[in-house]
């Protein structure tokens, strides 16, 4: 089993914006590079996340992230599938 690690890559799913009152988003859940800046305990971590309009940063501070390998909930961040 991976560990995380400072300085590791893993993938943060970005929440998407609220749904509007048909049901449609402006941008969707989806998945974005991050690298990981702290390491907390129950595998939560400090991310900085990389979007293509800037950068996003969730320190342990503020929550951190927490680890989800099969559901893929938005601020929750998993390890890269294999291609």
């Amino acid at each position: 089993m991976q560990q995380p690690s400072v300085g590791r890559i893993v993938h943060y799913v970005s929440h998407g914006t609220p749904p509007r009152s048909d049901g449609t988003q402006a941008f969707q859940s989806e998945c974005r590079a991050a690298i990981i800046t702290e390491v907390g305990e129950n595998d939560t971590v400090g991310l900085c996340v990389l979007n293509p309009t800037g950068q996003f940063f969730h320190s342990l501070a503020a929550g951190g992230c927490h680890h989800q390998e099969n559901e893929q909930a938005g601020g929750s961040w998993h390890w890269p599938e294999r291609v």
